[in-house]
């Protein structure tokens, strides 16, 4: 099976890994830190907005499974857009939103979601779209956060980590086109 990566920042990490783990065809994520200027940043550093980085998902995916639009669209729907450096109750340069890219093949699916998306609203996306820079893991603990702790904080709604899991339909749609 060849996978496919895409960098997605989406507010808090923890609840942006666990949507897109909900994703057939997700097949592995990590989170960590992207796009700042500092060497191996610990969250403690990446906390004070001082390093440049943004919590970020590595989302691994089978693209026989899962197309990249589709997995942008899943994003769009798990942010807040037009807010800059805030999603939910979380503020800071760290918390910003952004697509990550490593493969410049990707660039006209990413613009074309993005524009699109554009469309909806009246004032301009707040989502960097970047090609990816650079990417820190982040420590252990931070690794599939909700599943180690179920009751754990989240921005996100639960209704939103149960619509990830059943938007098969969905997806059928976005990868025939």
């Amino acid at each position: 099976m060849k996978t496919k990566e895409i960098y997605l920042a989406g507010g808090c990490f923890w609840g942006t890994e666990h949507f897109f783990k909900q994703i057939e065809g997700v097949v592995e994520t990590e989170v960590g830190f992207a796009n700042g200027y500092t060497e191996n940043p610990t969250y403690k550093e990446v906390y004070t907005d001082e390093t440049g980085y943004a919590e970020t998902v590595r989302v691994g995916y089978n693209p026989e499974v899962v197309s990249l639009e589709f997995l942008l669209r899943m994003f769009f729907k798990a942010i807040d857009p037009v807010s800059l450096n805030k999603q939910g109750h979380d503020e800071g340069t760290r918390y910003r939103t952004g697509i990550y890219y490593t493969d410049a093949e990707d660039l006209p699916v990413i613009n074309k979601v993005y524009a699109e998306e554009q469309q909806h609203y009246d004032q301009p996306l707040a989502v960097e779209k970047q090609p990816l820079e650079r990417f820190y893991t982040a420590e252990e603990y931070h690794q599939d956060y909700l599943d180690k702790n179920p009751t754990g904080y989240c921005h996100l709604p639960l209704s939103l980590f149960e619509f990830a899991k059943t938007a098969k339909d969905e997806k059928k749609r976005y990868n025939e086109k």
